[in-house]
């Protein structure tokens, strides 16, 4: 049964595998999963890990992104993509659903959910989509606070705590970074940098960021999408694509039951659907049978 119901790899693993991959020098890439099966896809394609965002949990509960969700809705989500995957997962914690002590108790909650990492952003609670405009930050002294909260509440020192920031938009890349290197200095171990625009714009954030960076490739947003070579070669850590599996999904959902509605039949999107003996390869239908059989494959004597 190992790696069937639940992930092989343990949480610890997961956790090291993350600070691995981020010191390692080859940028980590982390689709986003809309629910585990994608997460499940994303393992065996071959990407480095597994993104959970914030707005991909909201859209998903019919919700816009403003910060409506809670923590065990967040959390609830968290651990079902990480129980089927080796792969370290990232969640997305907004602003901490609340004050510091609010944060301090995310972080332990989203440990005991067995995600690799989470990041907390600077955004004033309720938080906006970080590609809209209308966002409004914190002073840095209260993101500070909220980091400390956090890092102090960590009890595997494995747990990745990055820390994301808005201000880019807002006050200038210039005080984006003076806030990235207060956020290292509060113990953050991963900076978010959210929407920078151009390849310069990162570039100039990394020569004067010594700590690992977060690239957002986020599409239909303020930044260019950028080519992970491109964003290594600059000197990112990780890349995350936080809404492109949920933006494919709901399309293609979209225009099959337009079809459906005007046709009467889905018999002309055959070929545009995933087979049964796909979905059936990634469930691992196979091996739940085989279990079964193990299991059940005995002969109860006659009572003498």
């Amino acid at each position: 049964m190992t790696g069937l119901l639940a992930a092989s790899t343990s949480t610890s693993d997961k956790r090291k595998a993350f600070r691995a991959g981020l010191a390692s020098g080859r940028i980590q890439r982390i689709p986003g999963a809309f629910n585990p099966l994608v997460a499940r896809l994303i393992q065996e394609i071959g990407f480095d890990g597994v993104y959970v965002s914030g707005a991909v949990v909201s859209a998903d509960l019919a919700l816009p992104d403003i910060g409506l969700t809670t923590l065990t809705e967040v959390a609830e989500r968290g651990r079902q993509v990480a129980r089927v995957t080796d792969l370290p997962v990232l969640i997305d914690a907004d602003t901490g659903f609340g004050e510091p002590m609010s944060a301090a108790r995310t972080v332990t909650i989203l440990e005991d959910a067995g995600l690799a990492g989470l990041h907390l952003e600077d955004q004033v609670n309720p938080k906006r989509c970080g590609h809209l405009d209308g966002k409004a930050v914190v002073p840095a002294e209260e993101m500070v606070r909220r980091l400390r909260a956090a890092v102090s509440a960590r009890r595997d020192p494995d747990f990745v705590i990055c820390a994301r920031t808005d201000a880019a938009g807002i006050e200038g890349i210039d005080a984006a970074i003076e806030r990235a290197k207060a956020y290292t200095e509060a113990g953050a171990d991963l900076i978010f940098t959210e929407a920078l625009h151009t390849v310069a714009d990162f570039e100039k954030f990394r020569a004067a960021v010594d700590t690992p960076l977060l690239a957002n490739m986020t599409e239909f947003g303020k930044s260019e999408l950028i080519p992970a070579a491109t964003l290594e070669r600059v000197g990112y850590n990780a890349v995350i694509y936080p809404v492109t599996t949920l933006r494919l999904a709901m399309f293609a959902a979209e225009a099959g039951l337009r079809e459906i509605f005007d046709e009467g039949t889905q018999s002309g999107l055959l070929d545009r659907m995933q087979h049964r003996s796909r979905l059936y390869e990634l469930l691992r239908y196979e091996r739940y049978n085989e279990f079964d059989s193990d299991i059940f494959n005995f002969t109860l004597g006659r009572n003498q």
